[in-house]
């Protein structure tokens, strides 16, 4: 099994668009690289996606051709081959880590997520996320905060691991 992206931290961004990558993710994005040696860059894809996400998804190259090659095995000319390949292909952005651990974020991105001085990496197992860090406060933790909310006080989040408890 593939290495797993974990944990979550924030990051100065530059004017530039320079941010550095927490090191545990980089080692996961070489791990994920079957291109990369030792002393290189990694190759990682940046999915930005329509105007709903509000966040940047980043795969490694083993998880994008997983992605990729359920994507093919769509049948040609249907509408959810399209419309994943728009969003697969065509709204993201394919880079690689630069020799200091940083990514440069094109200012396109930076703005559609509204990233300006500080960034928020959220690891998604297979990829991680980059936030702006309000919008994560305000989006995503308070969605999660309201869930746990509604469970009983006794509940066991690996409930839903055995399929148990899960819908």
């Amino acid at each position: 099994m593939a290495r797993r992206f974990r944990g979550e931290s924030n990051h100065k961004v530059d004017s530039k668009g320079r941010v550095s990558i927490p090191a545990s993710f980089r080692r996961v994005l070489e791990a994920g690289d079957p291109n990369w040696q030792s002393g290189g860059n990694p190759e990682l894809v940046i999915v930005y996606g329509d105007h709903r996400r509000k966040f940047l998804e980043c795969y490694t190259m083993e998880a994008i051709d997983e992605v990729d090659a359920k994507i093919d095995a769509l049948p040609r000319g249907s509408m959810e081959r399209k419309m994943l390949q728009r969003m697969f292909h065509g709204q993201s952005f394919p880079t690689s880590v630069d020799e200091t651990g940083r990514l440069v974020l094109p200012a396109k991105l930076r703005t559609k997520i509204a990233l300006e001085d500080e960034a928020f990496f959220i690891a998604a197992g297979d990829t991680f996320q980059i936030w702006n860090p309000a919008t994560y406060d305000q989006e995503e933790l308070a969605a999660a905060e309201e869930w746990l909310d509604e469970l009983p006080e006794d509940f066991d989040p690996m409930q839903y691991l055995d399929g148990a408890g899960g819908s």
